[in-house]
């Protein structure tokens, strides 16, 4: 019998203020990811970390050294995602929150204060690249296991929003602040990451405990108040006794047979090694789209463009179209669907990426030509780079950007999702590493062929998504766990429906592939075991 569904939760204070640190985690990721790109043309920044070019007698920060300050961060925020899950079981979420965000600000410290010495500010941006990697796996992490479920959409919808958010305010910031003769051209938006850190240290004498992890350490007394606290109901409400009644149905399932290993991630029990490569994938797909080139050396690139516009106005243009592109992302990635979305995401990137690659090679000056020199083609061909990069970046805004993390949170059962997620989001951390240390090593050799390359995982994206990766709109956990093992063709995956019963948990007793009182009992139990929590 389906279990009866949870009543509305009620709006209070409780709930807003664990809204607001959630979504302010995001917001952080997405401002230190963002900041570097407009400080790596900055005067004052080139002639403390550059080194002196002998032709003319000025300091250049060549493709080596950018590679190295900007990448080292991707290479911290790797080490931290897998590092974070050690630290949130031992020390509990909130507690992990605290650590991290404490390490973040310490790092942000040490970029702040540097005087001149390359290694101080790529060990500082490696610190805060922990802090970042280990709260972008915590934070959601949280907000699944706190949020009341009526809002729980909404705050996973929020905080991808704000790392978008983040990302286009840092570059304001830099517009605003380049202009300044000196450090302090540099050092205020890098050194206002303190402060984002200290709010969201602040936040750990506001936010409970998850009550999964009071739950799972034996505190069922604190996780009811927790549940009750944040439904805005009493402890006695029965509501408070179905949501610890799910928790611990779920831990249960977890632990079931001891801990998942790494390996189960990869075994072929309810295909959960195709599900594992499928979201590996989609997340090395997403990160060589060519929208991070954009982040990460878009103030190098426009420069070398030749264009009027301050590199700085534009970098502000494509973070303004990054958070306007999100907005119709949250209406399409359930109407479209994934298939559709990611489809259709990488034809428009890959035409801008090749558009724009082909005219900025054909039509670009060689770098640093003075702006008395360039022709009326080279401004022409500046423009059109800037206007498909625009575009691109829309485009990713829309489709690649969102969904691939929407993919991988609703693909795997309850036992393995923990370890299957880091998996995920590490190879999203291992390859912006490896992009933001060899893009501008490319980029230097070939210019804006660099973008062919793009277009070539777009073209790579389109196919693998199409033979591989099924369409998992409207789909519960359970339906989509039945898709994977049923065998259906990805291609032919949204007009498939499920054996499994309309009522929420509830599997049919007689499967229509094979009536067998065995395969309905395994579709069961496989059906209990990735129960939503």
């Amino acid at each position: 019998m389906a279990p009866v569904p949870l009543k509305a939760v009620p709006t209070n204070r409780n709930a807003i203020v664990l809204a607001v640190f959630v979504a302010f985690g995001g917001f952080l990721f997405g401002y230190d990811i963002g900041v570097i790109s407009g400080c790596l043309i900055m005067p004052d920044f080139i002639d403390r970390f550059g080194t002196l070019d002998h032709a003319t007698g000025k300091m250049v920060l060549d493709s080596s050294r950018q590679s190295i300050i900007t990448s080292l961060l991707s290479a911290g925020t790797f080490v931290g995602a897998l590092a974070q899950a050690f630290t949130s079981d031992r020390f509990g979420r909130r507690g992990s929150i605290l650590f991290w965000s404490a390490i973040f600000t310490v790092g942000t410290a040490i970029q702040t204060g540097t005087a001149r010495s390359i290694v101080q500010i790529t060990i500082g941006r490696f610190i805060a690249g922990l802090g970042v990697g280990a709260m972008s796996a915590i934070v959601p992490l949280y907000n699944g296991e706190t949020a009341p479920k009526a809002i729980r959409g909404f705050l996973l919808v929020m905080y991808q929003l704000q790392i978008i958010i983040g990302i286009f305010i840092s570059y304001i910031i830099d517009l605003g602040t380049h202009t300044i003769n000196g450090s302090a051209s540099w050092r205020i938006p890098v050194g206002l990451q303190m402060l984002w850190g200290l709010i969201l240290l602040s936040g750990i004498f506001f936010l409970p405990e998850s009550p999964r992890h009071l739950l799972g350490n034996g505190r069922e007394a604190e996780a009811r108040r927790v549940v009750a606290a944040l439904n805005g109901v009493p402890e006695d409400d029965p509501l408070v006794a179905e949501v610890v009644d799910e928790l611990e149905y779920g831990i249960r399932a977890e632990n079931e047979g001891g801990k998942a290993t790494w390996m189960e991630c990869f075994s072929t029990r309810n295909v959960l090694w195709k599900r594992t490569m499928n979201g590996m994938m989609l997340q090395f797909i997403q990160q060589l789209n060519g929208q991070n080139f954009y982040y990460y050396y878009g103030d190098t690139f426009f420069k070398s463009a030749g264009t009027t516009l301050s590199p700085y106005v534009i970098q502000t243009i494509l973070g303004a179209v990054s958070v306007v592109g999100t907005v119709p992302a949250l209406y399409l990635i359930d109407t479209w669907g994934r298939r559709k979305s990611l489809l259709t995401g990488s034809i428009l990137e890959a035409i801008c990426s090749l558009i724009a690659g082909l005219v900025g090679h054909f039509t670009l000056a060689a770098p640093d030509t003075p702006q008395s020199q360039l022709t009326s083609r080279n401004k022409k061909g500046g423009d059109t780079i800037i206007a498909f990069a625009v575009l691109h970046v829309f485009s990713f805004s829309m489709f690649w950007g969102p969904t691939p993390w929407v993919y991988l949170g609703e693909s795997f059962p309850l036992r393995v999702r923990p370890k299957a997620i880091a998996l995920g989001s590490a190879t999203n951390w291992i390859w912006n590493f490896l992009l933001s240390f060899f893009a501008p090593r490319i980029a230097n050799d070939i210019g804006p062929l660099i973008l062919l390359i793009f277009f070539g995982m777009l073209v790579v994206g389109f196919v693998y998504v199409y033979f591989f990766i099924p369409e998992t709109k409207g789909l519960t956990l359970e339906e989509v766990d039945e898709m994977y093992r049923a065998g259906v063709k990805p291609w032919k995956s949204e007009g498939w429906r499920p054996h499994l019963m309309e009522g929420h948990h509830h599997v049919s007793e007689k499967p229509e592939r094979d009536g067998s009182e065995k395969q309905a009992t395994e579709m069961a139990e496989n059906a209990s075991a990735d129960r939503v929590v």
